[in-house]
C-alpha cells in the first residue's frame, strides 16, 4: 500500500472510532473523492480492521465504525503534544487561572494513563527532556492576583449561566459592595476582567469587574437566560485592551517608520486589523477599537518611531511624550 493511502486509512479509521462511525458522504467529503473510491476506502477499512461494525443509522444511511481500542494505538500523543498541555497550564497558572490549569493537568494525566503501557517510558522521558529544554521560557513582569475560591465561583456561575453575587470595590468605593451580576465572560490581559450585567440595574449594558477587587463570590441558584445575541469575541474586539467607550470607538490610525517597521509588522495590534507597507518602507495599521488610554501607554514604547494619523483625540493625548531615545522598541 503506498504511503499516502495508508495514511489517508488510519485518517478514515480514526474518523470512524467515534461514537456515530463514518458515512460515505463524510468520506466523500473529507477526501474529495468520488461514491467509489469513498466504497473502496471502506473495503480497505475492513480488511485492516476486521472487527469493523456496519449499520444503518435512523436516517438511513450506512455507517462503518470500528472499536476505538483498534485505533488508539494508531493515534497516541506525542511528547511535544503533552508537554504543551503542560506549558499551557503553567501559563494559566501565571495568568491566575489555578482552577482550569489544574483541569489541564488532570486531563494530561490521564491521557497518560489510557496510553498502551509500551509508549508509555518512552512519551514520558522525551517529555521531561521537552520541559527542561523549555523550562527557561517565562513571561516576567506583573501578574494579576488571583484567588482559587473566587475563579472557581466565576467559572461555575459562567457554566450555569448562575447570576453571581460578588463583594466588589470599585475604583471609587471606600468599601466593597454587594453586586448581583449576570457573567458573560472574562478578559485576559494585564488585568483580568470579568464581563457582565449588573442586575440591580436593570439594563442590558455590559459592564467589567477588576477579578482582583472581587473580594469575595458566591453562585446563587439564579439561572438567567443568556443573550444569544452576545458574541464575548466580537465584543473583545470593540476595545484595544479591556477598557470600552462608545463615545471614543471608531477607526484608528498609526504611521511606522521605516525603521521600526520590521517590529510593527510582527505585532498584532489588533485581531481585525490591516497593514500597508508604502513605497519608503514605513507601515501603516488600520483597525477600529476604543481605549485611547490603554493606546498612549502602548504607543509610549515606541518612541517617536510611530505616528498617530487618527483619531485627533488619541494624536493630542500622545503629542509631546514621543521620546527618541528608547535604546530598543518593543
Amino acid at each position: 500500500m503506498a504511503f499516502s493511502k495508508a495514511v489517508e486509512l488510519l485518517q478514515l479509521a480514526r474518523m470512524a472510532s467515534g461514537y456515530a462511525g463514518v458515512s460515505l458522504n463524510e468520506i466523500e467529503a473529507e477526501f474529495d473523492c468520488v461514491r467509489r473510491t469513498a466504497q473502496r476506502m471502506t473495503d480497505a477499512l475492513v480488511r485492516v480492521f476486521p472487527d469493523t461494525e456496519d449499520y444503518v443509522d435512523a436516517e438511513g444511511h450506512k455507517r462503518w465504525r470500528v472499536p476505538r481500542r483498534r485505533v488508539a494505538e494508531f493515534f497516541a500523543p506525542t511528547a511535544d503534544e503533552v508537554a504543551a498541555l503542560e506549558l499551557a497550564g503553567a501559563t494559566l497558572d501565571r495568568q491566575g487561572l489555578t482552577r482550569e490549569a489544574g483541569q489541564l493537568r488532570t486531563l494530561r494525566e490521564t491521557i497518560k494513563i489510557l496510553m498502551p503501557d509500551k509508549r508509555r517510558p518512552g512519551l514520558e522521558a522525551d517529555e521531561e527532556a521537552l520541559l527542561e529544554a523549555m523550562g527557561h521560557a517565562a513571561r516576567p513582569g506583573p501578574q494579576p492576583a488571583s484567588d482559587p475560591r473566587i475563579d472557581s465561583a466565576i467559572a461555575e456561575a459562567l457554566k450555569g449561566p448562575f447570576v453571581l453575587e460578588i463583594a466588589y470595590r470599585g475604583r471609587q468605593d471606600s468599601a466593597a459592595k454587594i453586586r448581583r451580576v449576570e457573567p458573560y465572560g472574562l478578559l485576559l490581559g494585564a488585568r483580568r476582567y470579568l464581563v457582565g450585567r449588573d442586575r440591580a440595574r436593570g439594563d442590558t449594558v455590559m459592564r467589567h469587574y477588576r477579578v482582583e477587587d472581587i473580594e469575595s463570590a458566591e453562585v446563587t441558584q439564579d439561572w438567567f437566560a443568556r443573550d444569544e445575541a452576545f458574541d464575548l469575541e466580537a465584543y473583545a474586539n470593540r476595545s484595544f485592551g479591556v477598557f470600552q467607550n462608545e463615545a471614543e470607538f471608531g477607526d484608528v490610525v498609526w504611521k511606522f517608520t521605516p525603521a521600526a517597521a520590521p517590529h510593527a509588522l510582527r505585532y498584532r495590534f489588533h485581531p481585525l486589523q490591516s497593514t500597508e507597507t508604502l513605497e519608503d518602507g514605513s507601515v501603516i495599521v488600520r483597525f477600529r477599537a476604543s481605549g485611547l488610554l490603554e493606546m498612549c501607554w502602548h504607543l509610549y514604547a515606541w518612541g517617536d518611531q510611530v505616528e498617530v494619523l487618527e483619531p485627533k483625540a488619541l494624536a493630542d493625548m500622545v503629542a509631546g511624550h514621543r521620546r527618541g531615545d528608547f535604546p530598543g522598541l518593543p
